[in-house]
C-alpha cells in the first residue's frame, strides 16, 4: 500500500485533525465534563444552523456585502498610498510611522464613533472594514516595492526606460507575491471587522444576528454564526488563491514544474 502523496496530505492531515477535535468537543458535552448550555455540542450547533439557515443566508448577505466593499475599498487605499509612500521617500518617512499607529487602535474604540458620526447604516460599516483592511496591503506593497533588486531598476534606466515601465515591468511583478499574502490578511479582518461593526449598531447583519441571540442566551446560535463567520473568511480567501492563481502565471509554472 503506497503512502498518499504530498498534495493529498495536505488536505488529509487537517482534515483528520478538525474531524478528530469535532468528535473529542462532541464527548466532552456528551459526557457531561462542560454542561451543554456553556458549550455546544458540534451537532447541536449544526441543528441550530439548519434550523435558522433562512435567516443566516439573509444576515451573511449584509456582512458579505459590507465586507466586499469594504474589502475593495482598502485594496484600493491601500494601494495608492502603497505607490506614493514608494515613489516619495519623504512621504514614506512621514506616512510609516502614522500608519503602523494606526494599528494599535482598538477596532472596538473607533467603531461607537463611526456609528455616531455616520448612523447605523452601510457607511459606518465599510468605513471600519477600510480602515482594518488596507494597512496589511499597504506595508506588503511597500516591501514588495522596497525588495527590487537595485541593479534590475539601475539596468532599466540605462536602457531609457521610463518610472512608470520601471513601476509595470520591474516592481510591481516583484511585489504580488507579498500583496497577496497581505490581501489575504486583510480578508479575514474584512468579514471579523464586519461583524464588530454589527455589533454596536446596526440593522441586519451577523454581528446584529449574534446581538439578538446572546441576549436570549442561545449558546447553540451563537456557536452557528461562528461557524459561518469561519466559512465565510474561508470562501473569500480561496476567492484570493483563485485570483493570485490567475494574475501570477509564473507561480502556475512553478507549481507544474513542482
Amino acid at each position: 500500500m503506497t503512502a498518499p502523496s504530498t498534495k493529498s496530505r495536505k488536505w488529509i492531515v487537517p482534515t483528520i485533525t478538525v474531524i478528530v477535535l469535532l468528535v473529542v468537543w462532541e464527548l466532552v458535552v456528551r459526557l457531561g465534563l462542560v454542561p451543554n448550555f456553556l458549550l455546544p455540542s458540534p451537532t447541536q450547533t449544526l441543528v441550530a444552523l439548519v434550523q435558522d439557515a433562512p435567516e443566516l443566508a439573509a444576515h451573511a448577505g449584509t456582512t458579505l456585502l459590507e465586507a466586499v466593499l469594504g474589502l475593495t475599498l482598502g485594496v484600493a487605499v491601500g494601494f495608492v498610498f502603497a505607490v506614493l509612500m514608494d515613489r516619495f521617500e519623504t512621504l514614506y518617512l512621514a506616512l510609516n510611522p502614522i500608519i503602523t499607529v494606526s494599528q494599535t487602535i482598538p477596532t472596538v474604540a473607533i467603531a461607537p464613533l463611526l456609528v455616531l458620526w455616520f448612523g447605523y447604516d452601510l457607511v459606518p460599516k465599510v468605513v471600519l472594514i477600510v480602515l482594518t483592511t488596507f494597512f496589511p496591503v499597504t506595508v506588503s506593497l511597500v516591501s514588495g516595492f522596497r525588495s527590487v533588486d537595485p541593479d534590475t531598476i539601475a539596468l532599466m534606466r540605462t536602457m531609457k526606460a521610463s518610472e512608470l515601465q520601471i513601476f509595470t515591468r520591474v516592481k510591481l511583478p516583484a511585489a504580488m507575491g507579498s500583496f497577496f499574502s497581505g490581501l489575504r490578511i486583510s480578508a479575514t479582518y474584512a468579514i471579523v471587522g464586519a461583524v464588530i461593526a454589527e455589533w454596536l449598531g446596526g440593522f441586519s447583519g451577523l454581528g446584529v444576528y449574534m446581538t439578538r441571540v446572546r441576549k436570549s442566551f442561545s449558546y447553540d446560535r451563537m456557536f452557528a454564526v461562528i461557524y459561518l463567520i469561519s466559512v465565510l473568511s474561508l470562501v473569500l480567501m480561496k476567492c484570493i488563491d483563485l485570483l493570485e492563481y490567475a494574475c501570477m502565471p509564473w507561480k502556475r509554472a512553478e507549481r507544474k514544474q513542482s
